[in-house]
């Protein structure tokens, strides 16, 4: 059976493809289109792919996981950017109770406390 598509619903499929949206074989499953007429649609209405010019796209499986790794990406620089902000805090927490209790706390971090936080006298 011959299926007619009107202009509007190619170029609707060709702005899916540009956008990124879709890839060539995704819109072909999901309307259930051949990729050669897609491609002619593609460079009927593009205005990007012209004919002559080969188009190669990613597979949908690399896309979608090239996607995946960006969010993801994304994800731990803000991660890394709060577990600094934390490492800074800590460090001058460090620092801090190094001036208020004259010891070297890094120094002396595998040493156990005494029973009393008392203030020790300068020498």
């Amino acid at each position: 059976m011959r299926r007619i598509y009107t202009d509007e619903f190619k170029k609707a499929r060709v702005a899916e493809y540009e956008s990124g949206k879709f890839t060539i074989f995704e819109i072909s499953r999901l309307f259930g289109i051949r990729r050669e007429l897609l491609y002619r649609w593609v460079y009927k209405y593009s205005v990007y792919n012209k004919k002559n010019v080969k188009i190669i796209e990613m597979s949908d499986s690399s896309t979608m996981k090239l996607k995946d790794m960006q969010l993801r990406i994304k994800e731990l620089e803000q991660i890394v950017g709060q577990k600094q902000i934390m490492i800074d805090y800590l460090e001058k927490m460090i620092e801090l109770a190094s001036q208020e209790f004259d010891i070297d706390i890094k120094k002396n971090s595998g040493t156990k406390l005494s029973g009393g936080l008392l203030k020790t006298n300068k020498k």
